[in-house]
């Protein structure tokens, strides 16, 4: 059994009623939603130009979408990696939380590259430790609760992980070299 089966196994088998739920209702995007609305709220306030805040967000929609097509559009049906739920040598070692199986590819996390893309986005924009902590806890904690639902292998995550960093930064060299949206446009409001 490889290092990637045997994480994931020992995430996945420290599973508990109350963790089940909890971790189910981490994963959920819905969950989310009133902290999404908090970020968009904090960025409104920061840079307090309409243009700057609309170029934000659609680079949010650009960062986070461009995520989930690499992960989900291009990688999962090339790579074609059973998620642990679906994979036939471990029938039966995987806790399964509410029948939830996911889709029958996992490689690579959709989840981690979209909170990734999210938060660390949010982090270059914003420039506060404490938010960026709060981020990067949440984006562990999503990571840690597909692993927990075996949804996912750590090796899933990693990749995940790096594809959101990549388009975060991508995003976040756009907004602020060629769109001008940094703090200086936004204290003169004028980006």
């Amino acid at each position: 059994m490889n290092i990637d089966w045997q994480i994931l196994l020992w995430i996945n088998g420290h599973h508990s009623e109350w963790a089940d739920v909890l971790m189910w209702y981490v994963s959920s995007p819905l969950t989310w939603l009133p902290m999404y609305a908090l970020l968009i709220g904090i960025l409104v306030y920061k840079y307090r130009n309409w243009k700057a805040v609309l170029f934000i967000i659609i680079g949010f929609v650009v960062a986070v979408g461009l995520s989930d097509f690499t992960c989900s559009g291009i990688l999962k049906p090339l790579i074609c990696r059973p998620r642990p739920t679906h994979e036939p040598a471990l029938a039966g070692l995987v806790h399964i939380v509410n029948g939830y199986t996911g889709g029958l590819y996992g490689f690579c996390s959709s989840h981690a590259a979209n909170t990734m893309a999210c938060g660390l986005l949010f982090s270059l924009l914003y420039r506060n430790k404490i938010a960026t902590s709060f981020l990067m806890a949440w984006v562990a904690l999503n990571c840690y609760s597909r692993m927990y639902l075996g949804a996912h292998y750590p090796g899933d995550i990693i990749v995940g992980l790096l594809v959101g960093a990549l388009y975060a930064v991508l995003v976040w060299l756009a907004l602020t070299r060629w769109l001008h949206v940094d703090d200086a446009a936004a204290r003169r409001g004028d980006s």
